[in-house]
């Protein structure tokens, strides 16, 4: 961004929302799954048509950036300025804003005791377009932070317009039932978080991806959410209806999580 104005820099990304972004856990100077996130961003650039950026200097910038201790790094990538309106021919390259900021410290804590969450009234839209991608549009999330924030929730459980399950607020859901584990099919929405697709590495055949109502999840065995800051943290409630505390797969989850990078 070397003699150029940043705002009109980073024009497409404020006017259009045209940039997406993951966020990172950086731990003692490294940063946590990174090829987790690198995949992400690079499929969102295809997805996306925005050419890619120099992953290589984008990764040594980043760690970089690190401070040695907990962190969370947030690495977006817009599109360059162009002409005046939708169009993307003549964007210039794909610029990259780093930001970091304390890591919350209270998500330990979460993974070790649970927490009980609420089920929003607010439902997210159908987009297949987008389906998957952590685009910096994010006003629906901001619409149901302030429903969180209103009930005292710490987390909740989001359903799309059609009333299947789709993830919580700021994080993809998971549940078991018997022997079997399952996630909402994000093909019409949400975000595919980097620590979900670990998840989905990681179990293999037992996860399966399906469309839901909200009486399959209160039916679980099991609940837990996953994003790349919180980890994998057990669900204690769902509204008044009390989940399994015995936490078999989450636990499972947690240590081959922690014995990896």
């Amino acid at each position: 961004m070397a003699n150029r104005d940043p705002l009109q820099a980073l024009s497409r990304a404020w006017q259009l929302g045209d940039a997406h972004f993951s966020t990172l856990h950086a731990r003692a100077g490294k940063l946590r799954h990174w090829p987790y996130h690198q995949a992400r961003l690079m499929d969102a650039c295809t997805r996306l048509r925005m050419p890619m950026p120099d992953w290589n200097a984008l990764h040594a910038t980043a760690l970089a950036a690190l401070n040695g201790g907990d962190q969370v790094l947030r690495i977006t990538l817009a599109r360059g300025p162009g002409a005046r309106g939708y169009g993307i021919a003549g964007c210039g390259e794909t610029i990259v804003v780093l930001n970091s900021s304390p890591f919350p410290a209270h998500y330990y804590q979460w993974r070790q005791q649970g927490i009980a969450i609420g089920v929003c009234a607010g439902r997210l839209g159908q987009s297949p377009l987008l389906a998957g991608l952590k685009t910096v549009n994010r006003l629906e999330q901001v619409m149901l932070k302030a429903e969180l924030e209103q009930n005292g929730w710490p987390e909740a459980v989001v359903l799309d317009a059609e009333g299947w399950v789709m993830e919580a607020v700021t994080a993809n859901l998971f549940w078991r039932q018997g022997e079997r584990i399952y996630t909402p099919d994000l093909s019409t929405g949400g975000v595919c978080g980097t620590l979900r697709a670990w998840c989905v590495d990681h179990l293999g055949e037992r996860l399966t991806a399906t469309h839901a109502g909200l009486s399959r999840l209160l039916a679980a065995d099991e609940v837990w959410l996953t994003n790349a800051l919180m980890g994998v943290v057990p669900v204690t409630a769902i509204g008044e209806r009390v989940v399994n505390s015995d936490f078999m797969m989450t636990r499972e989850l947690q240590q081959a999580y922690e014995e990896t990078e």
